[in-house]
């Protein structure tokens, strides 16, 4: 049987159905976007049988960074699969956080935020799950300069 045939509910597979993969290339590409943070998702409730998670890949092009936005009331996890990032938050994204590979991030729902990718000649990648959708809300942007230490050059 192939993994994408669905199976009739049993003690053995209580949901009816089998693990779904997502095969590299066939990831979920309309998801919402955020200026230089792209998003593809390998499950979600858009083409899986998932209904309460949205995991994916996010990635900035080098110097690139998201519109300011947050997530409405999803929770969010983030891990660092490579590069060097910054989250900046709070009143006029003063305050900062940097992650390179490796390190795991929780978002708090509704908190409005940037992720850029602080380095200008390689790619970041995130891996993020956020639950219970991919919720995207873009706000306002801002000016590159408000944003201690960020440049695109």
């Amino acid at each position: 049987m192939s993994t994408s045939e669905k199976l009739t509910a049993s003690p053995e597979f209580p949901c009816g159905t089998v693990p779904v993969v997502t095969r590299h290339g066939q990831e979920h590409q309309a998801t919402a976007q955020s200026g230089g943070a792209v998003r593809v998702s390998g499950v979600s409730p858009q083409h899986t049988p998932a209904t309460k998670i949205w995991y994916g890949k996010v990635s900035n092009e080098p110097g690139y960074r998201s519109l300011p936005h947050h997530h409405g009331e999803a929770e969010t996890g983030g891990y660092v699969l490579t590069g060097h990032a910054r989250i900046y938050f709070g009143d006029n994204y003063s305050d900062y956080i940097d992650m390179s590979a490796g390190d795991f991030v929780f978002v708090p729902p509704f908190m409005p935020h940037v992720e850029a990718n602080m380095s200008t000649t390689d790619e970041l990648v995130w891996l993020t799950a956020r639950t219970p959708d991919n919720i995207v809300i873009n706000l306002d942007d801002v000016d590159d300069a408000l944003l201690e230490g960020y440049s695109r050059a």
